[in-house]
């Protein structure tokens, strides 16, 4: 991480993959020893049979909804407040463990550790280069410090790659920009929003800031409305994907004229795309779950499901960087739905999907005509006929409990936007 450009992220591929694979053993037999979640549900596992992504993909998925249920349930008995994922203690549980320096808290609450001489964070740096900072730059960083990590996120790859902090924090408006001005910062970590919100407020002040040439966002949507704002005022913007569990998943790296083409996967982690409610993976280009898989030996995730959508992007970033591309963010995953008192799960949809592999795409559609919840199995079939109509709709029933409709669509009549159920209920107000 103390060289930029980063030579890895031009490797051939096929580097790449022997360099993760053979690193994907050991964190497995770490996690297994290290950490009671992993050594129950890997249990069967042998760390060194491991070393293909065919391999990977026979592992189970930790959801994010799984992780908070299991740490409310561990919680609740006053046992480990990580559920078992975390490889460090703290004060009153895993004595013989390293300690953790900080403890972080996301919604839910989901609590994350952070190790003492931690790098997980410091990945950011990768991001951040291709964004245009550069050792001495001034960052004014606008993410929280408090509880949650995303300041600390950014705030360790800046100072990895040799940047100076000001840890603004959120909100006080007037305040930051007082101090941008004072400070004359080059660079800015925050959320879009209140990028545009410091800007135009500081117009109104009369006092416009001008010191800026470069923006990593992250947090929630960027508009293209506001990166091509941000472009006349010769800013750059980009955005960074990166999550407490996790830190950086994907970046933007701009070409020299400021255009972006997807997202390039971060060189330290594997990156899935499954189709959700399961564990299997895509074809290149359709649309699923992303799936991570860390390096981090204090938080040891194996196919952790983010619960974001996203897909493979064909082909190499004209930045001359060769891993994985992703398009970004395309919406969640959990697409649970509650259908006359019933939860219906994508992965029951799937269950079904699987006992006719003549289909192509399904998609589970819900609506409420007459206010009363039904639903439709919409599959993509080459050959359909009533026969195959009734066996599946006779799956439907025994799979999810709950009687459906089955509706045959031609081959690519389906969207690929990753959904499987679409609640397209409608209620008089």
């Amino acid at each position: 991480m103390s060289i930029f450009p980063d030579p890895r992220e031009t490797r051939f591929s096929s580097e790449r993959e022997a360099d993760l694979f053979s690193r994907l053993s050991r964190q497995i037999a770490h996690a297994k020893t290290t950490t009671t979640a992993f050594a129950k549900s890997l249990a069967n596992v042998d760390p060194v049979t491991v070393t293909s992504r065919a391999a990977l993909a026979k592992l189970p998925v930790i959801r994010k909804s799984e992780l908070l249920e299991q740490q409310q349930a561990s919680r609740a008995a006053k046992g480990d407040p990580f559920g078992g994922y975390s490889a460090l203690g703290i004060a009153g549980w895993n004595a013989n463990a390293s300690k953790a320096a900080r403890v972080f808290a996301s919604p839910g609450p989901i609590y994350e550790p952070e190790g003492h001489g931690s790098t997980a964070y410091a990945r950011t740096a990768r991001a951040l280069y291709a964004a245009g900072f550069r050792a001495g730059d001034l960052v004014h960083n606008t993410f929280s410090y408090h509880m949650t990590p995303g300041g600390w996120i950014m705030d360790a790859g800046a100072v990895a790659l040799g940047c100076t902090v000001f840890p603004a924090g959120v909100g006080n408006t007037e305040q930051q920009i007082a101090a941008m001005l004072d400070l004359q910062p080059t660079a800015y970590t925050g959320t879009p929003s209140f990028l545009r919100i410091l800007l135009e407020k500081a117009d109104e002040l009369g006092t416009p800031i001008t010191s800026l040439k470069h923006a990593s966002v992250s947090g929630e949507y960027f508009p293209p409305q506001l990166r091509e704002m941000l472009k006349i005022r010769g800013i750059v913007g980009t955005q960074t994907y990166a999550t407490a569990d996790l830190g950086l998943v994907a970046y933007e790296a701009p070409d020299p004229n400021g255009n972006v083409q997807g997202m390039v996967i971060d060189e330290d982690i594997i990156v899935e795309i499954v189709r959700p409610g399961t564990g299997d993976p895509v074809p290149e280009g359709e649309v699923g779950e992303i799936v991570v898989t860390t390096f981090n030996p204090d938080y040891p995730l194996i196919r952790f499901g983010t619960g974001d959508l996203s897909a493979v992007l064909h082909g190499v970033c004209p930045t001359g960087r060769t891993n994985m591309r992703i398009k970004g963010w395309m919406g969640r995953a959990d697409q649970t739905a509650k259908v006359k008192g019933m939860f219906v799960h994508p992965s029951q949809v799937d269950a079904v999907a699987k006992r006719f592999p003549e289909l192509g795409r399904v998609r589970l559609v819900i609506t409420n005509p007459d206010q009363k919840d039904a639903m439709a199995l919409h599959a993509e079939c080459a050959s359909s006929n009533e026969e195959l109509r009734a066996k599946i709709a006779s799956a439907l029933r025994d799979v999810t409990k709950l009687g459906g409709e089955v509706v045959f669509a031609v081959a690519g009549a389906l969207a690929n936007d990753g959904k499987v159920i679409d609640d397209a209920r409608k209620y008089d107000v």
